[in-house]
């Protein structure tokens, strides 16, 4: 029997992003600047970059399988209700994107979802995570919602450390709605 998914959440008002500010730090310090979608302009070029990091970042998920085309990546992820390109926060080096942490709207749940965090293997194990996740925490209070919920494969040591360092606890909650 394969093992269930771990889901979690995170309540941002008792968030306390200051905490986490030595992390932006660290990335400018690299040359490393966060940004979103939005700032950036979403536009068809942008969303193909953002399509290709997600594809290979989305490679190292366990159990994740064969990634969506292009085509069903914008259907499924993208032309959607919950799709908002304030919640996609990049990590960009230079004209490199080397990260993103996308969430979508889902305030008929109550909250908002990550929807994947992901950093290209070069620029890992310095931080770029954890700021783009603190960076993306403001777009919780766009969408007028106290909740930040992700759920994750349960081999997924790594990033489910990360998310309890970052106050995200174990959650039971139903399917996710628009």
């Amino acid at each position: 029997m394969a093992e269930a998914w771990v889901r979690m959440e995170l309540d941002v008002r008792t968030f306390d992003a200051d905490r986490w500010a030595p992390y932006a730090e660290r990335c400018r310090a690299a040359g490393v600047r966060l940004t979103t979608l939005a700032e950036l302009g979403d536009g068809p070029v942008q969303r193909r970059l953002l399509y290709e990091l997600n594809k290979e970042c989305a490679a190292d998920i366990p159990g994740r399988g064969p990634f969506y085309s292009y085509e069903e990546y914008l259907r499924e992820r993208v032309d959607v209700p919950s799709f908002d390109p304030r919640g996609v926060v990049l990590a960009l080096a230079g004209d490199e994107w080397v990260g993103m942490a996308a969430a979508s709207d889902r305030r008929g749940s109550g909250c908002v979802f990550n929807e994947m965090t992901g950093v290209r293997r070069a620029f890992r194990g310095a931080g770029v995570a954890v700021a783009m996740k603190v960076h993306g925490m403001g777009f919780a209070d766009l969408c007028g919602v106290r909740l930040v919920r992700t759920v994750h494969h349960p081999s997924n040591a790594k990033v489910i450390a990360m998310n309890r360092m970052l106050g995200y606890v174990e959650a039971d909650w139903d399917e996710l709605t628009s």
